[in-house]
């Protein structure tokens, strides 16, 4: 082979090369904006977690914000509603699962529900899951918890399910405190 067809082929072979690499480029170039458009947008990515300050909130109350298109509630709770719901035996409990992403597999005990070591504060989604109704609050119901009145479900005051025709405890979302005042949802 003479030098000239061998410089021959090395230019073929760069430009073969070289044609390949730009059309992998401007696949991906092309490819990409399909990709992306997949992705959530600024306004959801910005929904994903909250903070709510709950500085401002007495014992004995509750607030409701919005969070991922649904009701959370964020409620302080008195000594004698964390009694209540300390003292209820888990047979007696109609979901006896803790229903806590904070907590997967958890017992439904009031401990495993709770936000907090003291128990003071309980952060629950506010759907009930039967069918997805919001349950009224501020010690509703046979058990001082929520209710809801389109099927009649009582909930205690731990958010866990003991009367009426809903499945399951009221979810926990994700949730903790970023400081004394402060919890993030998310």
């Amino acid at each position: 082979m003479s030098q000239a067809e061998h410089n021959a082929g090395t230019r073929r072979d760069f430009l073969y090369v070289a044609t390949a690499a730009t059309g992998v480029v401007a696949t991906g170039a092309a490819v990409w904006p399909l990709v992306n458009q997949m992705n959530p947008s600024a306004e959801v990515r910005a929904l994903s977690s909250i903070e709510v300050d709950v500085a401002d909130m007495e014992t004995g109350t509750q607030l409701t914000v919005k969070w991922r298109g649904k009701p959370v509630f964020i409620r302080r709770r008195t000594q004698k509603e964390i009694d209540e719901a300390r003292a209820v035996k888990l047979a007696d409990l109609v979901d006896t699962s803790a229903e806590n992403v904070n907590k997967p597999g958890a017992e439904a005990t009031d401990q495993n529900r709770a936000l907090d070591d003291k128990g003071e504060w309980l952060v629950m989604i506010g759907v009930c899951t039967h069918l997805g109704c919001v349950p009224l609050g501020n010690n509703s119901g046979d058990y001082d918890g929520w209710f809801c009145p389109c099927h009649g479900s009582h909930y205690d005051t731990a958010g866990r399910i003991r009367k009426g025709p809903a499945p399951r405890n009221l979810d926990i979302p994700k949730a903790k405190f970023v400081d004394a005042t402060t919890i993030k949802l998310g």
